[in-house]
């Protein structure tokens, strides 16, 4: 009688240190989630083109939050892709890598467009119609990810060409002044030198 009172004492404790253990598990606070960085892309879209010939990605990063935010990269299903710039280099206008992402300041934006920061597509699978549907996602340096869907559109621009570290042209940073028609030239305001008659011959006199 004795062992078997032992032995209900013992399981009463063991299922009131089950109960105990149960109930600190369920109070442990779950680890907070990271907000969500605020950053949306509006009027976002794409320049059309052939398969396996680069091309650019562009629109406007708007940051709502208040503290800065970075695009360190960028995927698509479409093509590999890179961040990339246009800047100055040695008098000549070049595309290069943009080191260390976009900054988009806080309660600021940031523009990406022609001529300036873009996203680069460097091998397109497959051609880019216009108007086909492209999906991208930034991922910010705090690992936050921001998808996004762009519009393909044909777009001639100035003529900017997309290869890395290829120099622009003057004929590419601006507009081709070849095919534009010249206004002639204003001659009723140009003062007219009077001719010279010193070396005229004279006629002979009349008799």
């Amino acid at each position: 009688m004795r062992n078997l009172r032992i032995l209900a004492a013992i399981t009463l404790a063991a299922v009131a240190l089950t109960g105990c253990g149960d109930s600190k598990t369920e109070a442990a606070p779950s680890s907070p989630s990271s907000a969500p960085a605020t950053l949306t892309v509006k009027d976002p879209w794409v320049k059309a083109g052939p398969a396996g010939t680069m091309t650019a990605a562009f629109g406007i990063l708007e940051n709502a939050s208040a503290a800065d935010l970075t695009v360190v990269s960028a995927t698509s299903p479409a093509s590999p892709l890179e961040l990339h710039e246009m800047t100055m280099q040695d008098g000549k206008m070049i595309m290069r890598p943009k080191q260390g992402g976009f900054v988009i300041k806080a309660g600021a934006t940031h523009e990406l467009g022609p001529g300036g920061d873009h996203l680069m597509l460097m091998n397109p699978a497959a051609a880019i119609e216009p108007g086909d549907e492209v999906t991208f996602t930034l991922t910010l340096a705090d690992g936050a990810t921001v998808p996004f869907t762009a519009i393909a559109k044909p777009f001639a621009g100035a003529g900017e060409s997309y290869a890395p570290d290829m120099p622009m042209s003057s004929a590419d940073s601006s507009a081709d002044s070849s095919a534009m028609p010249m206004a002639p030239a204003d001659t009723s305001a140009m003062p007219m030198a009077p001719a010279d008659t010193s070396a005229m011959p004279m006629g002979s006199p009349t008799p």
